[in-house]
């Protein structure tokens, strides 16, 4: 099976990919792809990706979080957005140590088998006053919206706050106003 990498200008990490995926190829762990990419599962729950990128190759722990990282090769790629993940990047061959690797990689699947996962927080919606009253000015439109369930209620809520301009707001209520009272979700036809 041929490595795929995230991009076709990337291929200079083929080497080294496959160096990660040799070390990896010795744990329980199995290899899939998802999102285009290299993954490995441990009881179908993911623990680690590899992905060769513009300057660098990389391995990524998806509960990273947890991982003790005493050798301190673990970053957060995305401050403030990634929660859980964490990433080991490599620029050479020669920084890849396997020993080290498969001690992570054995602390990860410990994580994964005492199920310790984050949990991604939930949002509040926040119902604009537009969207608000448009459902207070009908006891119809009400009372078939709460029959909804919260994401197709987030679905709607988010169509119409999306709008950027009130004439566009306002079209767009109008337009889910009637599957509103048909009990049809926004997204259904797609489903």
């Amino acid at each position: 099976m041929a490595t795929k990498v995230w991009d076709k200008q990337h291929d200079q990490w083929s080497e080294e990919i496959e160096l990660l995926k040799s070390i990896v190829n010795k744990t329980n762990l199995v290899e899939t792809t998802k999102w285009g990419g290299i993954v490995y599962t441990y009881n179908n729950k993911n623990v680690l990706g590899i992905g060769g990128f513009k300057s660098y190759v990389g391995l990524w722990f998806f509960n990273g979080v947890y991982l003790k990282d005493e050798s301190n090769v673990l970053i957060n790629a995305q401050e403030g957005v990634t929660k859980a993940l964490r990433q080991w990047r490599f620029y050479s061959k020669s920084e890849i140590n396997e020993k080290l690797i498969l001690y992570y990689i054995a602390e990860a699947i410990e994580i994964e088998k005492e199920g310790k996962s984050h949990k991604p927080e939930k949002k509040e919606v926040i119902i604009s006053d537009l969207f608000q009253s448009f459902i207070n000015e009908n006891h119809n439109i009400s009372k078939a919206f709460d029959l909804f369930s919260p994401y197709k209620q987030k679905e709607f809520i988010e169509y119409i706050d999306t709008a950027k301009q009130e004439k566009t707001k306002l079209d767009r209520l109008e337009k889910i106003k009637h599957m509103i009272l048909d009990g049809k979700g926004l997204n259904d036809k797609y489903r």
